[in-house]
């Protein structure tokens, strides 16, 4: 076998990791235990067993039972020290997997009840964030994302509170959620109101359903960034399109597989995509249920589709260029991609 280099050393940015999804097993055990929350037998024999929960979401049974897992997990969070522990703990891990650049992706909606409402859990949020960067030296952001399940107004209302934090930590504004519910054309006027604010367009599409999802989040969202995006490769002028536009699709190629859109690691078309010349960046989209974190999906694309480590250099770089991050990163973390491929491999 021919030598290879360490993945976890390879310099990267992490674009798409959900803020609960992003927890450790232990940690959401120990929350249960500490607040009485009951969770499910599936996610309590996933936590403890180091399997991730069998999940497909292709139908919407399927998505109901993955979302019912993740709300159990995200009903621990009830304290700022909390939402502290968990933004630490996710870029411990991060910089453990090679990244310089973290924009976790937040709905604070969800976490507004427990939390003294909208505004107070968006500032703990980005307090948490502020403080983990400077004390880990990792780069780190927020991208607020909307659910396309509930009325497009909350979305305005979200995208309003998402211009009004720029500078204070917040790049982006997404749509999430299963993607088979609410048309992305409602939300137009929220991603405008986003991009008016100086905010990168980011919505999930391409995943559970085909490609006009994707076209959708083009035409409608102006998306600089498709979450996931995979089903593009099914359509070779909008792979095209993502080309000559230079829109990042944000690939996870294990949530892909978890959730049932595709059979094996292998048949994720990363090859597609990276042959087609559509930049990406891979994620680990929520690790606490798939059981992958971020260079595992760097190591399938070694594994399972032979990208050698100069073709594992470009993703890295391809993320980095996709970031918000300043220049001055940019700069730096690009720079260690070169030093890493210059290395002998082991």
């Amino acid at each position: 076998m021919e030598p290879v280099r360490d993945l976890s050393l390879l310099p990267k940015a992490h674009l798409h990791l959900h803020f609960t999804g992003s927890m450790r097993p232990a940690t959401v055990l120990e929350l249960a235990d500490k607040y009485g929350v009951r969770l499910p037998e599936a996610l309590t024999d996933a936590l403890t067993s180091g399997e991730p929960p069998k999940l497909r979401a292709t139908d919407e049974r399927g998505w109901f039972r993955f979302q019912r897992l993740y709300d159990a997990a995200r009903s621990c969070l009830r304290e700022p020290e909390d939402i502290q522990r968990l933004v630490r703990e996710a870029a411990e891990e991060d910089v453990k997997d090679g990244s310089g650049w973290l924009e976790i992706q937040v709905d604070p909606t969800s976490y507004a009840p427990r939390l003294g409402g909208l505004i107070p859990a968006l500032e703990i949020i980005l307090d948490a964030v502020e403080t983990t960067s400077r004390d880990t030296g990792l780069g780190m952001r927020v991208l607020v994302a909307a659910n396309r399940m509930k009325h497009p107004l909350d979305a305005r209302t979200l995208a309003r509170l998402a211009v009004r934090y720029a500078d204070r930590g917040v790049v982006g504004f997404g749509l999430s959620n299963d993607e088979r519910r609410g048309m992305a054309r409602d939300f137009d006027r929220a991603f405008h109101i986003a991009r008016e604010g100086g905010l990168l367009s980011a919505p999930h599409g391409g995943e559970l359903t085909g490609p006009a999802s994707v076209r959708d989040c083009l035409d409608d969202l102006h998306a600089s960034r498709i979450g996931h995006g995979v089903r593009a490769a099914e359509d070779p002028r909008l792979l095209k399109r993502l080309a000559d536009r230079g829109v990042t699709c944000e690939v996870c190629p294990a949530s892909n597989v978890a959730l049932g859109v595709y059979e094996k690691p292998e048949d994720v078309p990363l090859r597609t995509l990276f042959e087609a010349g559509v930049p990406m960046a891979l994620g680990a989209d929520d690790p606490l249920l798939f059981g992958s974190r971020l260079a595992a999906q760097y190591e399938i694309a070694r594994q399972d589709h032979d990208f050698t480590d100069a073709e594992l250099a470009e993703l890295a770089r391809q993320s980095v260029r996709a970031s918000a991050a300043p220049a001055e990163v940019t700069a730096r973390l690009l720079a260690g991609v070169d030093a890493w491929l210059a290395r002998p491999a082991a």
